[in-house]
């Protein structure tokens, strides 16, 4: 996923501010849980997007929905909206926790799999590639059944692709130059 410069900026601006007050890993708990909440509502992405809501009203529902935040998070949700920026508070909560993931060394990796993977089959895969060199990762899996069978592992900018669509793809090629 592409992150917006204000995104990028904002998400430093937070990250400093957190770092000088000490209180990085409750911000960052929180913007996980931004992502995930943002992640799950369409609705709420919608509201956020529409340009005729006035930015108090949204600021109200925001501050209503985030309640139980920390007053660091309400007041970079509150200045968000009112800049006029609501519609990237997913993107800026998320590049807050790569920011401080990056700080802590986690490596972030993506597994894609036709179907669900056991927990086992995820932890053979990690450990036999030698891409994944931390104990301290953030895994997202992704099902997509149009990969047909296998799977296609990134880690950062590395990518091992083992789809079974990639292989009949490749060997369709292969059937063509011949």
């Amino acid at each position: 996923m592409l992150t917006s410069k204000v995104a990028k900026r904002y998400a430093q601006g937070l990250l400093d501010f957190t770092q000088e007050s000490g209180n990085t890993e409750s911000v960052f708990n929180e913007m996980k849980d931004i992502v995930k909440i943002m992640s799950q509502s369409k609705d709420l992405n919608q509201f956020f997007s529409t340009p005729i809501i006035d930015a108090r009203k949204k600021e109200a529902i925001a501050l209503e929905i985030f309640k139980d935040f920390s007053p660091v998070a309400k007041n970079i949700i509150r200045l968000i909206i009112k800049q006029g920026r609501e519609s990237q508070l997913k993107g800026i909560a998320q590049e807050f926790i790569n920011k401080v993931e990056d700080i802590k060394g986690t490596q972030r990796i993506s597994l894609t799999s036709a179907s669900k993977l056991s927990e086992q089959n995820i932890q053979k895969i990690i450990a036999d590639s030698k891409m994944v060199n931390v104990s301290n990762y953030d895994l997202e899996t992704i099902i997509k059944p149009e990969i047909l069978g296998g799977y296609i592992l990134r880690v950062g900018d590395q990518q091992i692709d083992a789809s079974v669509r990639t292989k009949l793809s490749n060997i369709k090629k292969e059937f063509q130059l011949n």
